[in-house]
């Protein structure tokens, strides 16, 4: 397994370059920068998603995403910073009212049932008193949710976006959150899915079109350096 992803990363670094190259060439892959107040927003890390033996369950969880997460919240949290985490779940989860939608018709929703053990954030990187959790229904943190204003509200011009997956919740929430006015800067070690080689293409995707990936030193690097406002809303 450990040869075939390393063959799989040397494709896609090869085709990356060559896009790169393309890309470049025709003006894509421009920075949005960081701004001067950001939130972070942690996209579906509950334990469906951050713990083994579920169906929406993730990789690299233990040893890189959830490490990653904690050393970002600890940067942010001195500094004020906003931190929303998101959850998907249903509460009605079977029968003809159920409020699961036509998407449930691909994948397992069944399991992500309001009040189970499942949709509760992981209690490693649990929100603190006063932070936002934000329940969804869709795969974008934007779509059907208080999202938008809530960072309206508090001014922030930067969203920086960790969790799962690549390909679904973490690529529709940069994607509206670049279409809502907020520059997505989107965590490269905080990240994750359940594929090889599906990461990699949505952040050489993303980093093109949507927003900047960016490496976990230089985001903590930034929101530590970041001088605290704490003025008028």
């Amino acid at each position: 397994m450990a040869t075939t992803e390393s063959n799989l990363q040397a494709m896609l670094d090869e085709v990356f370059a060559a896009d790169s190259q393309l890309y470049q060439g025709r003006g894509f892959q421009r920075r949005v920068g960081f701004g001067q107040r950001p939130a972070l927003v942690h996209i579906d890390l509950a334990n469906a998603w951050t713990r083994p033996g579920h169906a929406f369950s993730c990789d690299d969880m233990d040893d890189q995403i959830i490490p990653a997460v904690q050393r970002l919240n600890e940067a942010a949290r001195p500094k004020g910073i906003p931190i929303v985490y998101t959850t998907t779940a249903f509460e009605v989860t079977e029968g003809p009212n159920s409020d699961m939608g036509i998407w449930n018709r691909k994948i397992p929703l069944e399991e992500l049932k309001v009040g189970t053990e499942g949709v509760q954030i992981d209690d490693r990187i649990a929100p603190l008193e006063g932070e936002l959790v934000i329940t969804k229904k869709r795969a974008s943190a934007f779509h059907g949710t208080n999202l938008s204003s809530y960072l309206t509200a508090h001014r922030v011009d930067t969203i920086i976006v960790t969790g799962v997956t690549m390909a679904g919740c973490v690529r529709h929430t940069a994607e509206d959150g670049i279409a809502e006015g907020f520059a997505p800067i989107v965590v490269r070690e905080a990240v994750g899915d359940r594929v090889p080689g599906v990461v990699e293409w949505n952040l050489f995707d993303i980093d093109a079109k949507f927003g900047d990936v960016e490496p976990l030193d230089t985001v903590v690097g930034y929101l530590e350096n970041l001088k605290v406002d704490r003025g008028p809303r």
